[in-house]
């Protein structure tokens, strides 16, 4: 067996792939990734209120029993246990918030009333004052323990 240098002329010539340009562009989108991503970070400004160290207590009279809008299924709404129809829903929430310090409304909707009826009730009462909406929700049942599953 001889040793040569070069391919014997009835062997088939193995091409060798030239790996240094490939090195060099892979270098040079590795530099300019690191030097762009410095400047794609983002800065949002947020303004907090400013932080109460004192303790305010609100004190609510017994009489003053917070305000809770109600949809019925039919589509009957309800304010308090007092029917209302939708159109003059805005001018009787202005009144009872007029003679409140809270704009709290308590909202809860029957889960099969319509629910465009329960938009536009919302609707109006934004319209007629109420800056906070708490949701009333009822709690899910109670799990079943494992031995009776």
């Amino acid at each position: 067996m001889a040793f040569t240098s070069g391919p014997a002329p009835d062997e088939d010539i193995v091409p060798q792939m030239n790996v240094t340009p490939l090195v060099d562009v892979v270098l040079v989108l590795l530099i300019t990734f690191m030097v762009i991503t410095p400047l794609l970070t983002k800065t949002f400004w947020i303004h907090t209120p400013a932080e109460r160290t004192e303790e305010v207590e609100r004190v609510v009279p017994p009489d003053d029993q917070p305000l809770v809008l109600r949809v019925a299924r039919d589509g009957a709404v309800r304010i308090n246990g007092v029917d209302v129809t939708v159109d003059e829903l805005p001018a009787r929430l202005r009144r009872m918030f007029a003679a409140r310090d809270d704009h709290v409304l308590f909202f809860d909707a029957a889960d099969d009333a319509n629910y465009g009826l329960v938009m536009r009730v919302l609707d109006h009462a934004r319209e007629g004052g109420a800056v906070t909406l708490g949701m009333l929700t009822t709690l899910p049942p109670p799990a079943l323990p494992d031995e009776d599953r």
